[in-house]
């Protein structure tokens, strides 16, 4: 198998000229299982050493099935949100104002930036928190910002801007010891449980929210309203199902919306799964169990990943924390791409399942979806953040975030890897004359 290595350097402060190096011998590279030839060649663009900064390295390990379009990489280490092509040649790199990412950020149609950003006065710090969202054009200029953040709640992970142009966002919000006991807790301590609100940019209003809070069961205190069996109430929440000592009981990472079933899938990585939302229901009926398309207000009207999370004894159990649930609405299929951490075994794994015609979720049942794709490797593992995302030609583009990213077919060939020192939130793929690209006027 022919390689065609490139060494780049990605600065982690500012654009500069990019030096390309490759290996100056044919001697066999290993990378992961693949035996690799690599021809000689070098050519200098810059008179930066290769010594003086850290380096990407780009293999191509078959370079006819790589899908040609430009990546956006959102990266922890340096704070940087940045786009490039296939052979890490930088080509656009977003003015974030020395603020500091706090984990998503994604490109709209207009090239403007939306990112999710850490307020430095922010009192909740989970992992992952934000407590402020801005939407940049490409000369770092504000265009809009909301803050959410105090001591008792806080913006944390991801949003979403919806087809209306409304956004969604992740929320933590804080429980007192008293008002967690009073759910029926087993654990003396506050607790941060989940929650998700849509923002008019307009207005700054909150036009819709929905609170994890409202949907609990737990078996624990019988003398509490929600108590009930776990495994009877599947479209509930185990208030109990963590425990934790910091109070961070759900830590959902990720979610997205789905415009034709009018639902959002938030990916919550201490249950393991992922859960799926009615929004079609007013924030009063979010707080109930009815109304809205599916009659259930805010309570789960599915869930995925892990049946041990709602005591479900049917089902296998695919997710071991997880992150970036994507859809795939191009085949006849509806599909989502999940990224399975594999925290307890050491192993990450990429599935894609199918999403159900009709959403049904009932106890003593096995709920799980179809398994329409798999992709694991004994050098993919990353515990910790990560995701991955179909592309057009059929391949899927996987971050491994203290890694870098892949390129596989459906075969679960590895055709192409960047490499870099560093932690990666995500990435996403653009083609080359997609409307954000477009706008960006390379």
């Amino acid at each position: 198998m022919n390689l065609v290595s490139f060494t780049r350097l990605l600065l982690l402060t500012s654009l500069i000229p990019l030096v390309l190096v490759s290996c100056s011998n044919t001697e066999d590279v290993s990378i992961g299982d693949a035996e690799i030839e690599t021809p000689i060649t070098k050519e200098e663009t810059s008179d930066i050493t290769e010594e003086e900064d850290p380096q990407a390295e780009v293999f191509f390990f078959n370079a006819d099935l790589v899908y040609d379009g430009f990546v956006l990489v959102s990266g922890a280490t340096g704070n940087r949100v940045y786009l490039m092509d296939k052979e890490s040649r930088l080509l656009f790199d977003w003015p974030l104002n020395d603020a500091k990412l706090g984990n998503d950020a994604t490109i709209l149609p207009t090239g403007k930036l939306l990112a999710m950003l850490e307020d430095p006065n922010a009192q909740i710090k989970f992992g992952g928190f934000g407590g402020k969202i801005q939407i940049l054009n490409k000369e770092g200029k504000v265009d809009w910002e909301f803050l959410y953040s105090t001591e008792d709640y806080v913006l944390h992970h991801d949003a979403e801007m919806l087809p209306n142009g409304n956004i969604i966002m992740q929320t933590w919000e804080r429980k007192t010891i008293a008002e967690a006991i009073a759910a029926g807790s087993n654990l003396n301590v506050e607790l941060f449980p989940d929650g998700i609100i849509e923002v008019n940019p307009q207005t700054n209003e909150i036009v819709w929210e929905w609170h994890s809070w409202d949907h609990l069961i737990q078996e624990f205190d019988a003398t509490k309203s929600n108590y009930g069996l776990v495994s009877q109430n599947p479209h509930r929440i185990d208030l109990n199902y963590t425990q934790l000592e910091d109070g961070d009981m759900t830590h959902a990472n990720g979610l997205t919306y789905d415009k034709e079933n009018d639902v959002i899938y938030l990916s919550v990585n201490f249950f393991s799964e992922i859960w799926v939302i009615d929004h079609s229901t007013s924030t009063t009926e979010a707080a109930t169990s009815s109304g809205g398309n599916y009659n259930q207000g805010g309570d789960l009207i599915y869930r995925f990943g892990n049946p041990e999370a709602y005591q479900n004894v049917l089902g296998t159990r695919r997710f071991f924390n997880n992150h970036h649930p994507v859809l795939d609405l191009r085949n006849n299929q509806k599909s989502i791409y999940v990224y399975s951490n594999g925290q307890d075994l050491n192993q990450s794994t990429v599935y894609e399942l199918a999403i159900p015609t009709l959403f049904s979720l009932d106890a003593d049942k096995d709920n799980e979806p179809k398994e329409l794709w798999s992709f694991s490797d004994p050098e993919l593992y990353a515990p910790k953040v990560s995701g991955a995302v179909p592309l057009p030609n059929g391949n899927v583009l996987i971050t491994e975030g203290d890694f870098g990213l892949w390129e596989v077919t459906r075969t679960g060939e590895v055709v192409w890897k960047f490499v870099f020192p560093g932690f990666y939130w995500r990435a996403y793929s653009l083609d080359k004359d997609a409307p954000e690209i477009l706008s960006l006027e390379l």
